[in-house]
C-alpha cells in the first residue's frame, strides 16, 4: 500500500506542476460537476448517512447535502474575485513601485474527514482545495464506511482524476499518508490524533488546518422517562 500512496502522490505533483488545476474554468468545471454529482446521488447520500449513523434524510439534507450545495455555490459565485490579483500598499522608500497580491495554490492537499459529518465535513475542505487550483487526497473516516464508499465509487466518474483521488483505509493508511511530503494538510477529528497529525506535518514544515472536536455535553431533565433515560446514556 505504500507503493500506491507514494505513486498517487507522485502523480498529482506532476498534474499541479503542469498547471492544470490554475485554470479558473478547471476549478469551476470540478465545482460545478461535484454539484451535479450531489443531486445526482442524493438518494444514495441519504441511504450512506442512514447506514453510518442512522441519520434522518430531514437532518441529513440540512447537516450535510445542503451545507454542500450551499458552499459550492457561494464559491462560484466569488471565484473571480478571490483569484484576482489586488493592489498592495508599498512603503514611501517604494514610491515609484507598485505592488500587487496574487493568490496562489499551494500544491497538492491531504484532507482527514470525520466521521460524524462525513459528507460535508468533507467536502467542504475539498471544495475549498478545488477552488485555490490545487491537487488532493481525501481520505474518508473508516468509522463511516457507507460514506467512504460512496466518496470512493461516484467521485472518480465525476471529478478530475488526474488531479483528485480519494484513499480509504485505516489508521495504518493514515499513517503512510502522513509519512508522505504534503503542501497542506487538513484534518477533522479528535485532538488527539490532531497532535499525530501535527508532529507529523511538522517534519516537513508542512502548514496544517485541524478541526478539532471535543466533549458533546447533554442535558436530561428529571420529566424524561427513567427507561428513556437509560436507553439515551448507553447510547451516548
Amino acid at each position: 500500500m505504500t507503493k500506491i500512496v507514494e505513486q498517487t502522490l507522485s502523480e498529482l505533483r506532476q498534474t499541479f506542476k503542469s498547471g492544470r488545476t490554475r485554470s479558473v474554468a478547471w476549478r469551476k468545471t470540478q465545482l460545478t460537476a461535484l454539484l451535479q454529482l450531489i443531486k445526482d446521488h442524493e438518494a444514495k447520500v441519504f441511504e450512506a448517512l442512514y447506514q453510518d449513523l442512522g441519520k434522518h434524510p430531514v437532518e441529513a439534507y440540512r447537516d450535510e447535502i445542503g451545507v454542500v450545495v450551499k458552499s459550492v455555490n457561494y464559491t462560484l459565485s466569488n471565484l473571480d474575485k478571490w483569484v484576482a490579483s489586488k493592489k498592495v500598499e508599498l512603503p514611501l522608500l517604494l514610491i515609484t513601485s507598485r505592488g500587487d497580491l496574487l493568490p496562489e495554490p499551494l500544491g497538492v492537499v491531504l484532507i482527514f474527514a470525520s466521521w460524524n459529518f462525513p459528507i460535508s465535513l468533507a467536502l467542504d475542505p475539498v471544495i475549498g482545495a478545488i477552488a485555490a487550483g490545487n491537487a488532493l487526497v481525501l481520505k474518508p473516516s473508516e468509522q463511516a464506511p457507507a460514506c467512504s464508499s460512496f466518496f470512493a465509487n461516484t467521485i472518480p466518474q465525476y471529478l478530475d482524476r488526474n488531479a483528485i483521488r480519494i484513499i480509504e483505509g485505516g489508521a495504518e493508511i493514515s499513517e503512510q499518508l502522513l509519512q508522505q511530503k504534503w503542501d497542506k494538510i487538513f484534518f477533522t477529528g479528535s485532538p488527539h490524533i490532531g497532535r499525530i497529525v501535527m508532529t507529523a506535518a511538522a517534519k516537513h514544515l508542512t502548514p496544517v488546518t485541524l478541526e478539532l472536536g471535543g466533549k458533546c455535553p447533554i442535558i436530561l431533565d428529571k420529566l424524561s422517562n427513567p427507561s428513556d433515560l437509560k436507553v439515551a446514556i448507553k447510547e451516548l
